[in-house]
């Protein structure tokens, strides 16, 4: 049960955050726990899928950010993460079982793919503070500074994500991943 109450439904949402979640439901088909529970603030609602929007709108490919998702839901233990970014990469992006679980371990079997994923996870572990030859593999592996700068902005947005998941104990509404408590 989640620490934080979640709206059982758009319409017990705050009035603000109804429309943005009736956006999510036509994306979606549904309004999931995780933007439910956003939804009791609006403003961080919309700060999300702002982000999130503008982010897919960005020059990574839709399967590079859910391998990030991915790998950076294994490092913070998100099991909502986790089950949410394995069925959206399954599902959507058509992610191999072997590449979502090399994902999860912080790899990828695409070797481009590879380099950003190890970026994104040496961001997360090191905060920011990466190391000179980090900055040159990604680069060799054909990433540009804006590419780069969007990387970043994926992990921040996971590891907001992946932490208010874990601090409200959000009930997994997708199919659990392997190797996630339910």
């Amino acid at each position: 049960m989640s620490r934080i109450s979640i709206p059982a439904s758009i319409d017990a949402a705050p009035e603000a955050s109804q429309p943005l979640l009736n956006q999510v439901k036509s994306q979606l088909g549904s309004a999931p726990n995780i933007f439910r529970l956003i939804a009791k603030s609006p403003a961080a609602l919309e700060g999300h899928l702002g982000l999130a929007g503008a982010l897919g709108k960005g020059s990574l490919p839709a399967a590079t950010r859910e391998r990030i998702a991915l790998a950076i839901g294994e490092l913070n233990g998100c099991g909502y993460c986790l089950s949410a970014h394995s069925y959206v990469a399954a599902h959507l992006s058509k992610l191999s079982a072997e590449e979502i679980a090399a994902n999860r371990r912080g790899r990828s079997t695409d070797a481009k793919a590879d380099a950003a994923v190890v970026f994104a996870v040496q961001v997360a572990e090191t905060r920011g503070r990466v190391a000179d030859s980090d900055l040159t593999a990604v680069r060799a592996a054909g990433y540009d500074d804006a590419q780069i700068i969007e990387i970043v902005q994926h992990v921040a947005l996971n590891v907001w994500t992946n932490y208010l998941n874990e601090l409200a104990r959000t009930e997994i509404d997708f199919p659990v991943a392997d190797g996630v408590a339910a």
